[in-house]
């Protein structure tokens, strides 16, 4: 079938077989297909989408198109837990070295921060020294050593996903759901793995803005994972208002190091644990989450996970005194942001608080941005909490001061105030686990 031949059946709604779809990638990846022509079958899958079957064929072809690790040899489950992206989300930072001391081998590939959303690389080269770029070889002996490796993914991991991506993104066609569970999917079972939980984000600070779209996201990747051999389940988070109260990179490694300690805001805790416990459940090792996260409460209390992670920065090269607080970046310059109002807070709009983030250096607006690993805010404030005016709501960090005063105005533009006690803000709004069952 001819390249325009499969455009057309996609665009008038009709279903494409597994050999339709390789045969239109293959060529493509040879070079006999040009962009101009996929462009027109990612606009086609936008406006028509595609069945569960086709997101799961054109999974398999983005994975296939590339490396696909085997970590047979290192002995235990190996589960990953992926986030599609938040405001304040170092969950990984914790829930890597958590996950190794409870026995669960974590080979996690990462990315970087892009908008108002942070990358977990970029935090972690916040840490002096830390290497996030390991050769595969260099990765598989931190994994078997430390039992968790955290770094960037290589070119050879689904390299398909990476020239579609570069199309999307200047053909609007980036929110297709289809494509976005298979662009994620394709590249975590790359890492091949015995189990995966997912975190969906869904509000203000996520790409998700709905609960529809959440959930069809979430049954999309949790269909392809399950169909394609890794055990997969989606917890669908609320992210409404930054997780915990650090949004920056080195920020937000002090922040999970606290957490590692005993010392982690409520709700940063209540995620992780939850998503951890889901991770024991994947793997095999606890049948209960409840008891999962009594499990994990206690490793780290008794200083297993804060451990592990000292092990983990060592086995890539970073300075382990930063789980003493030194060593991390400090910013020269630091901005006191005041309420102007009196009430309870009822909304921290936790997309302003990223934007606000990277102007004050900490993000990307461009792929080619430079971060100040220093920059960022610490929030004093939470929603619920009660201010008056001129109270204390957070802290701004950068090395301009013109950058915190227009931060500071977008910042208190995203926060609202009411007379009454907002009700409590559930965080686990949904789970997702074999969608066919």
């Amino acid at each position: 079938m001819r390249a325009y031949d499969i455009i057309k059946k996609k665009r008038d709604g009709l279903s494409l077989s597994q050999e339709d779809l390789k045969t239109f990638f293959n060529a493509y990846l040879k070079g006999d297909i040009p962009d101009y022509q996929v462009s027109a079958f990612l606009m086609a899958v936008f406006l028509k989408g595609m069945t569960a079957e086709e997101t799961v064929y054109l999974t398999d072809i983005m994975l296939h198109s590339g490396d696909v690790l085997d970590l047979s040899q290192i002995p235990g489950p190996k589960v990953d837990k992926h986030s599609t992206g938040g405001v304040g989300d170092k969950v990984s930072l914790i829930l890597a070295p958590l996950m190794a001391s409870a026995g669960v081998i974590v080979p996690m590939m990462s990315g970087r921060g892009l908008g108002h959303t942070g990358g977990t690389l970029d935090k972690l080269e916040s840490i002096p020294g830390f290497r996030v770029n390991l050769r595969i070889d260099e990765f598989k002996d931190v994994l078997s050593k430390v039992g968790c490796a955290m770094i960037g993914q290589t070119d050879e991991i689904a390299p398909l996903d990476r020239r579609l991506y570069s199309l999307r993104d200047v053909t609007a066609t980036v929110e297709a759901i289809p494509l976005i569970a298979s662009s994620i999917m394709s590249k975590k079972l790359a890492e091949g793995l015995d189990g995966l939980v997912l975190d969906v984000k869904v509000g203000s600070g996520a790409f998700m803005k709905t609960m529809d779209n959440a959930r069809m996201l979430a049954r999309a990747m949790v269909n392809i994972g399950n169909s394609m051999g890794v055990k997969t389940v989606a917890i669908i988070t609320d992210m409404n208002e930054p997780l915990g109260m650090a949004v920056g990179n080195s920020l937000e490694v002090r922040e999970a190091i606290d957490a590692l300690k005993g010392k982690g805001p409520e709700d940063l805790m209540e995620v992780t644990l939850y998503l951890g416990a889901w991770m024991l459940k994947v793997a095999g090792m606890e049948a209960e989450i409840e008891t999962g996260k009594g499990r994990l409460t206690e490793l780290i209390n008794n200083g297993s996970a804060l451990s592990k992670f000292r092990e983990l920065i060592i086995a890539q090269k970073g300075n382990p005194q930063v789980i003493d607080a030194r060593y991390l970046p400090y910013s020269c310059l630091r901005g006191d942001i005041l309420s102007r109002g009196e009430g309870y807070i009822h909304s921290i709009n936790a997309a302003v608080v990223g934007l606000c983030s990277m102007l004050l250096g900490a993000g990307r607006e461009r792929i080619d941005s430079i971060i100040d690993p220093a920059a960022g805010i610490l929030l004093k404030k939470k929603v619920g909490d009660f201010v008056k005016k001129g109270d204390l709501l957070a802290y701004f960090y950068a090395v301009d001061e013109d950058k915190i005063k227009e931060a500071e105005d977008m910042f208190l533009e995203g926060i609202s105030l009411g007379e009454t006690a907002p009700d409590k803000r559930k965080l686990i709004l949904d789970v997702f686990e074999d969608t066919r069952d």
